[in-house]
């Protein structure tokens, strides 16, 4: 059975810090749903997407910071 990579304290130190994990069914869905979260909050870079021996689909792990103000339609950012 495939294991998930553990999340350590550092991940969630504090309110507001999140951990992401993403499963699509394919490599541009995962990115293009990065990408929507990077436009909102600073997230970790991502390079590649992972697969489970013998699992459908793709995964992503990403960390991003939600204590930002959000940007874009309907956030207070810039």
């Amino acid at each position: 059975m495939p294991t998930v990579e553990a999340i350590n304290e550092t991940h969630v130190s504090e309110p507001g810090l999140v951990v992401a994990d993403i499963a699509t069914a394919d490599d541009e869905v995962a990115f293009v749903f990065h990408a929507a979260l990077t436009a909102r909050w600073a997230t970790t870079s991502v390079e590649r997407t992972t697969r489970d021996a013998g699992q459908a689909g793709v995964r992503l792990r990403c960390s991003l910071d939600m204590r930002q103000p959000l940007a874009g339609p309907g956030g207070g950012g810039a």
